[in-house]
């Protein structure tokens, strides 16, 4: 047995249209960062990094404790980078990174924008 399809309109839930709250380009700013939140190992390496001696971790420091090479290490700081959630610094022939200034309050408060 076939039910018919009706389907009802209210002119009046589309009368206005609304403009996003945020534009394109912070749109993508916020992806970005999210998308670089949304894998288990970089929300790791942050914790790692803020746990660090100075609010700083030696890249060196970092493979270990996710159980990964460095070159896949390195490819996730990078993508950290990337979105601005980490600042880095090359000391001799290690690189250091530290969580940027401001970058995780301002993740969370780009939720409130949504």
């Amino acid at each position: 047995m076939t039910l018919p399809v009706t389907i009802e309109t209210d002119a009046a839930c589309c009368a206005t249209a609304r403009e996003p709250r945020v534009g394109v380009e912070e749109a993508e700013r916020i992806a970005r960062v999210f998308k670089a939140l949304g894998d288990p190992t970089r929300v790791k390496l942050l914790s790692l990094i803020a746990g660090g001696e100075g609010g700083e971790a030696c890249i060196c420091d970092l493979t270990e404790p996710v159980g990964l090479s460095q070159g896949t290490v390195s490819h996730h700081m990078k993508l950290l980078a990337e979105a601005g959630l980490v600042t880095r610094e090359q000391r001799g022939r290690w690189a250091y990174f530290a969580i940027a200034d401001g970058a995780l309050d301002a993740a969370a408060a780009s939720l409130s924008m949504l």
